[in-house]
């Protein structure tokens, strides 16, 4: 347990953001070869694939965990906060890769029982969406030789208490989209406003408009979410802008609650700028489909969920 925990202190002072793991994916190919697993590195870019084979001829299984962190600046003040500026594992992705090397010593001692194989894939760029690191992985052949029957992921999770396992059968996280909006206007000094047409302002109104759609276009037994994450625009404290570029996420569970959202969130954008005597203009990038738990692995999780941390650790999402 020390170990683990050592790996994921090392790996979050040194956090790397998505296409730039070199040093990640080097610590754990590294870990992994002590274990004596077959190791493979660069698959799918800093990809890295390590095999277990058991004691006998069954199944290949696989256990992923992602890489990558984000480009925020850490200010916790922690013992293992990060040594690079404007870089922080803020999204657990250092938790996961301990996590699964974790599972790699602890399943390589067992691999005379196991009667078939473990992959543990450790995926790079998972914040790169839509592309990400999974599909150059796949193209490179991670999950074949032997080919994969089930694949098993988790997230660490905050709203959980510790020690708590949460899952479901069917939709459990959502696809995630991105979009861009940009706001046209009509700059003009700060103190003579009626000769332009403020991109900020447009901007804030469609902001607030935006919260109607999930608010009044997604059915309550349904669910989805739309953010803004970033808001760039103007140039001086005194200037009225003449553009603002809004940039966020659209996450749903439902096909087809996702292919409404661009129509929605494109139409009220548009007439919020139009009614104010602007434009806008929307790009709209689909990501990751849905998380979508197959009955029958589901099941098998629970079961082994209820021998391990026992029932009373286990927390229907």
């Amino acid at each position: 347990m020390n170990r683990i925990s050592e790996l994921r202190c090392q790996i979050h002072r040194h956090p790397e953001l998505s296409k730039n793991e070199a040093i990640t994916a080097s610590l754990a190919a590294s870990a992994l070869r002590q274990t004596g697993l077959e190791v493979t590195e660069g698959v799918g870019g800093h990809g890295v694939v390590a095999l277990l084979r058991g004691g006998g001829n069954g199944p290949c299984v696989a256990l992923r965990a992602d890489m990558d962190a984000l480009p925020i600046e850490e200010k916790t003040g922690h013992p293992c906060s990060s040594a690079v500026r404007g870089v922080m594992h803020a999204c657990g992705h250092d938790v996961h890769t301990a996590v699964l090397l974790g599972a790699a010593f602890v399943l390589s001692e067992m691999r005379n029982d196991i009667a078939g194989s473990v992959k543990f894939l450790f995926q790079p760029a998972e914040e790169d969406n839509p592309a990400g690191g999974a599909p150059g992985m796949i193209e490179c052949g991670a999950l074949r030789n032997p080919d994969v029957k089930a694949l098993f992921g988790m997230h660490v999770w905050p709203s959980l208490k510790t020690g708590t396992v949460g899952t479901r059968e069917g939709p459990l996280m959502g696809a995630s989209d991105r979009f861009f909006l940009t706001v046209s206007g009509r700059g003009s000094h700060g103190a003579e406003p009626e000769n332009g047409v403020d991109a900020i302002v447009m901007a804030a109104g469609i902001i607030m408009a935006l919260q109607t759609v999930v608010a009044r276009n997604v059915s309550p037994l349904d669910s989805a979410v739309v953010s803004i994450g970033t808001i760039r625009g103007g140039s001086r404290y005194n200037v009225v802008a003449d553009e603002v570029i809004l940039e966020g996420t659209v996450r749903t569970v439902n096909p087809e609650t996702q292919e409404k959202m661009p129509l929605r969130i494109g139409t009220i954008a548009r007439g919020v700028a139009e009614g104010m005597g602007g434009k806008c203009e929307l790009e709209y990038i689909k990501g990751y489909p849905p998380l979508i738990n197959n009955p029958e692995t589901t099941k098998t999780s629970l079961s082994a969920l209820g021998k391990t941390v026992g029932k009373k650790q286990y927390c229907p999402c």
